[in-house]
């Protein structure tokens, strides 16, 4: 039997193909992980701590500021956020995302009006978080909160249905 010779054409015809194939598959596994690996958002929720509850006043709105990390998607971002906390008691505190609930403005405390306002479509809410007045759909977003050794946590947003 004979043994065909490896001819120069046919030599770079198969390293032509074999690299092909390389960039192939460098593009389709990376392609591939993307579409099949979940990310890691689903995480138990993170707890931050952002106020001390002693300093709080009762019904007395403060917007504090804090720090907390956010999944989204691969990436991983530590963000400075605000909330507005209210201490309805001594036992409990509620604390509210900084978003009005119709197009997303930020809102603020109107200390003399006792509510909270959103300038932009005029949008007010009480110190309980309920629509009061304006175009406003639901009550405001809360954050989960719990208030532990005198210090109060934040979690994830809370959606309010209306």
């Amino acid at each position: 039997m004979e043994t065909p010779e490896t001819t120069r054409r046919g030599f770079y015809v198969a390293a032509i193909q074999g690299l092909g194939a390389l960039i192939g598959a460098a593009l389709a596994v990376p392609a591939a992980i993307y579409l099949l690996v979940r990310p890691r958002s689903q995480k138990e929720p993170q707890w931050v701590e952002a106020a001390d509850v002693n300093q709080l006043k009762v019904k007395q709105p403060e917007e504090v500021v804090f720090r907390r990390k956010r999944i989204d998607g691969w990436r991983t971002i530590n963000e400075k956020t605000t909330a507005w906390v209210v201490k309805m008691d001594d036992q409990s505190v509620v604390a509210y995302a900084p978003n009005c609930t119709h197009l997303g403005c930020a809102y603020h405390w109107d200390a003399q009006q006792m509510n909270f306002l959103c300038p932009c479509h005029t949008s007010v809410f009480s110190v309980d978080g309920k629509v009061l007045a304006g175009p406003a759909p639901r009550p405001l977003d809360r954050y989960a909160s719990r208030v532990e050794s005198g210090k109060l946590l934040i979690g994830p947003t809370i959606e309010k249905s209306a």
